[in-house]
C-alpha cells in the first residue's frame, strides 16, 4: 500500500488526475479488511481467479527472488515503522509477482511495469510519465 500512496501523492503533486485502483487476488473479504486497514479510498478489486494477472503476464516468481534480500529489507522496514504486531501469517501465494499498469482512455495498455518481485516497483515518477504522455500531456 505504501507504493500506491506515494504513485497518488506524486499525481496529486504534480496535477495529474488517473483512476487509481489496486488489484489483488486476496479473498473478497481480506480485500475489504486491507482496504480499511489502510484508511484508502483507492479502490481495492479482486482478481480471485487471478484471469487478469495472467492476461497482464505476470508470473510467479522464484523462492530465492521473493524471500530473498530484499523482501528481508521491506520487511525490518514495516516493523521499524508500524511495529511487530503489523506483520501477519501470508494467506495468499506469496510468490505470485505484481505489475503497475497503465491503461489509457480507450482500455488499451499504455504502459507497463512487470514486477520480478515482491520490492520491485516503478518510481511514482515514471507512472507519472506514462501516464501524462498516455492522456497527451
Amino acid at each position: 500500500m505504501d507504493h500506491v500512496r506515494a504513485v497518488c501523492a506524486h499525481l496529486d503533486r504534480a496535477g495529474i488526475h488517473a483512476d487509481v485502483a489496486l488489484v489483488t487476488f486476496a479473498a473478497p473479504a481480506r480485500a475489504a479488511e486491507y482496504r480499511t486497514e489502510h484508511l484508502t479510498s483507492v479502490p481495492v478489486l479482486v482478481d480471485h481467479d487471478r484471469t487478469a494477472y495472467r492476461a497482464y503476464g505476470l508470473g510467479r516468481g522464484r523462492l530465492g527472488t521473493v524471500w530473498g534480500p530484499e523482501s528481508l529489507r521491506r520487511y525490518v522496514e514495516i516493523v521499524r515503522r508500524d511495529g511487530i504486531g503489523r506483520l501477519r501469517r501470508p494467506t495468499e501465494d506469496t510468490r505470485q509477482l505484481g505489475g503497475d499498469f497503465v491503461i489509457a482512455p480507450d482500455g488499451t495498455l499504455a504502459w507497463g511495469h512487470w514486477g520480478t518481485g515482491p520490492a520491485d516497483r516503478p518510481d511514482p515518477s515514471v507512472i507519472a510519465r506514462a501516464i501524462a504522455t498516455c492522456n497527451g500531456v
